[in-house]
């Protein structure tokens, strides 16, 4: 399957393991993996912060970018949630029912990767080896606006040497959301902290979940508390083999 990647602005200018470990992982499956280079921000940040008319050039080249493609992937539950459920809200704000029309179409394309894995390649053994105890945050967007449900732990729980540990109080948001942790900070760091607190009472190693936002949040908070947990994208340890361990 030719498969088009959908990188996301976080995983190109910070995290950029996360979208190469993407590529080697449906490359390793056997599909093919094509980057389109006119791709930008898809403009959620914009449409979160009330900026839909500055939104509105970004849904468009998103729509012209990837409607070629037959499927779309991306390591974030957030980014394929704001190009499901917003971009066509946008374009209809606007008076562009084309645009609207053509943005659903792209959307109804676009996978989260444990969706794309799990509902469209219908695999949930991908061949991975990761020998540590992890623990999996379900991310807001990913458990409420997609509704990825357990697909991520389907995953999780074929991989060889993994050992899953249950997070309490899973459903719970870590608190980032965007530039919310900005305008809020005090509750934000409220609710990390609760967030840590979980984490670090599973005895997990690693701290795993789809989107690297989440984990940017989670990661800063564990290594300022020198607490030993990594936190490390859903991809790269799918990703992972005996000869890259």
């Amino acid at each position: 399957m030719r498969i088009a990647l959908f990188v996301t602005c976080l995983a190109d200018t910070m995290f950029p393991a996360a979208a190469k470990a993407t590529v080697q992982l449906l490359e390793r499956l056997g599909h093919e993996v094509v980057f389109p280079a006119g791709q930008t921000c898809c403009g959620q940040m914009h449409i979160n912060t009330g900026y839909q008319k500055d939104a509105l050039p970004l849904v468009r080249r998103h729509v012209r970018t990837f409607a070629p493609y037959d499927v779309v992937v991306a390591p974030s539950g957030s980014c394929v949630g704001s190009v499901r459920h917003q971009h066509a809200m946008v374009a209809r704000a606007a008076g562009d029912e084309g645009l609207a029309a053509r943005a659903e179409d792209v959307a109804g394309r676009t996978y989260e990767l444990s969706e794309l894995l799990v509902d469209v390649l219908g695999v949930e053994d991908v061949g991975a080896y990761y020998p540590h105890r992890v623990t999996y945050h379900p991310t807001c967007h990913s458990l409420r606006m997609i509704r990825v449900g357990d697909k991520p732990q389907r995953l999780l729980r074929h991989v060889r040497g993994l050992e899953l540990i249950e997070l309490p109080a899973a459903d719970q948001c870590c608190g980032f959301g965007g530039t919310f942790a900005l305008k809020n900070a005090d509750t934000s760091t409220a609710m990390l902290a609760d967030k840590m607190r979980h984490v670090l009472d599973t005895g997990a190693e690693v701290c795993t979940a789809g989107d690297s936002s989440c984990l940017m949040h989670i990661g800063g908070g564990l290594s300022r508390l020198d607490a030993g947990v990594r936190t490390v994208h859903l991809a790269e340890i799918l990703a992972a083999t005996e000869a890259t361990t």
